[in-house]
């Protein structure tokens, strides 16, 4: 299935759109990364903006100012001695 991204540019990904114990998921079958929500339309921006961080900054770290965006202080932002959650390695 064809696609366009909301530039109006068409790419060749496969998307999955399902309804599943009341929620919309959504699904780049390509990348495998998978998204829900309320809405079929929020479930599918959800996924543009996904599949974005997919492509563009796995990997990359915060900056100081997506930290205070976020509520995090960056100068007291620190796991110490122990170790980060998995989902931050």
């Amino acid at each position: 299935m064809a696609s366009s991204t909301r530039d109006g540019n068409a790419h060749d990904e496969e998307i999955r759109l399902w309804r599943e114990d009341g929620w919309w998921i959504a699904k780049d079958v390509d990348t495998g990364v998978t998204t829900q929500a309320q809405s079929r339309a929020a479930a599918l921006e959800n996924l543009d903006e996904a599949v974005a961080l997919h492509h563009d900054e796995i990997g990359r770290e915060p900056t100081d100012e997506e930290l205070r965006e976020l509520g995090i202080d960056p100068a007291t932002n620190a796991t110490g001695d122990e170790e980060p959650p998995d989902v931050l390695e």
